[in-house]
C-alpha cells in the first residue's frame, strides 16, 4: 500500500500531464489577471526588495559586510538567501488555502486532487524563481559567474522537493484543523527569524547554538546557495542534511496527503 501510494504520487505530473500543465498555466497566469504591468512585476519586484533592503541596512542601519565573503556587500549577501527563501514562504503560507480554495471543484467533479499541492509549490517557485534569475543574472556581470553554478538547478530541486512535502501535509490538514492557517503564517514568520538571511550567522558568537542551526535544514539551502554563487564553494555537510531531508519530506508528505485524500470530499 506505501508503495502504491508513492508511485501514484510522484507520476502525478507525468500521468496527468495535460491537466498539471493546464493548472499551472491558470494559476501562473491569474497572478497577473487585471494587472496593468503584468509580467513586469516579475521583474520589478525583486528589484524593487533589493533597493529598499539595500536603503534600510545600508544607509539607515549601516551594517557591515559579511565575513568570509570578500568583497560581497550585504544586501547582495542577504538577496542571494532572500529570494529563494521567499519561494519556499510564498508556497508554505499559500498551501493552508490550496484545498479549501478549490471545495467547489474538489466536491463536484472527479479529478486526482493530489495534483493540487504539486501546483501550489509549482507556481510559486516558478514566480520567485525568474526574480532569483534577474539576481544571478546582475551577479554574473559583477564577476561572481562560476562553473559552480551549475549545481544551483539541484539545490533548487532539493528545495522544490522540500517544499512539496510540508505544502502537501499542510494543505491536506487544513481541510480538517482550519486553526493551522493562523499558525503556519505565526510558524512562517518566526523560522524566517530562525534562518540566517538578513544576518550573517557569524553575528552569533556561540559556537554551540551555531551547531544548532544544522537542524534548520532551510539554513544549510540558503547556505549553499550564497557559498556556491558567491564564492565558487560547495559545502559538503548543508548538501548531506538537505538531501535526505527533503527526499524524506516529499515522500512522507507525498503519502500523507494520498492517504487522506478520499476524506476531502466529505469534510469540504
Amino acid at each position: 500500500m506505501f508503495i502504491t501510494l508513492i508511485r501514484q504520487w510522484v507520476l502525478t505530473p507525468f500521468v496527468n500531464y495535460r491537466l498539471f500543465h493546464n493548472f499551472i498555466r491558470q494559476d501562473f497566469f491569474a497572478q497577473f489577471t487585471a494587472s496593468i504591468a503584468g509580467f513586469l512585476w516579475l521583474f520589478l519586484t525583486p528589484i524593487i526588495h533589493i533597493i529598499i533592503y539595500a536603503f534600510v541596512f545600508s544607509y539607515i542601519f549601516q551594517i557591515r559586510d559579511p565575513e568570509g565573503f570578500g568583497q560581497t556587500t550585504f544586501v547582495i549577501f542577504m538577496m542571494v538567501g532572500y529570494l529563494p527563501w521567499f519561494a519556499f514562504a510564498d508556497a508554505i503560507s499559500k498551501s493552508t488555502g490550496l484545498l479549501i480554495e478549490k471545495a467547489p471543484l474538489i466536491t463536484k467533479v472527479v479529478f486526482p486532487v493530489n495534483i493540487i499541492p504539486i501546483v501550489g509549490t509549482m507556481v510559486p517557485y516558478l514566480t520567485h524563481g525568474i526574480g532569483f534569475g534577474v539576481l544571478l543574472v546582475y551577479l554574473a556581470t559583477q564577476g561572481y559567474l562560476s562553473w559552480m553554478w551549475l549545481l544551483l538547478p539541484v539545490v533548487f530541486f532539493l528545495q522544490f522537493l522540500f517544499t512539496m512535502g510540508l505544502v502537501a501535509v499542510l494543505s491536506a490538514l487544513c481541510v480538517f484543523l482550519r486553526d493551522l492557517q493562523q499558525l503556519v503564517a505565526l510558524l512562517v514568520m518566526t523560522w524566517f527569524f530562525l534562518t540566517p538571511i538578513i544576518y550573517p550567522i557569524t553575528l552569533i558568537e556561540s559556537e554551540s547554538i551555531r551547531s544548532l542551526f544544522l537542524l534548520n535544514p532551510m539554513h544549510s539551502f540558503i547556505n549553499l546557495y550564497r557559498e556556491i554563487v558567491l564564492l565558487g564553494e560547495f559545502s559538503l555537510i548543508n548538501f548531506q542534511i538537505i538531501v535526505p531531508v527533503s527526499l524524506l519530506s516529499y515522500f512522507l508528505g507525498g503519502w500523507l496527503f494520498m492517504k487522506i485524500k478520499n476524506a476531502f470530499g466529505d469534510v469540504l
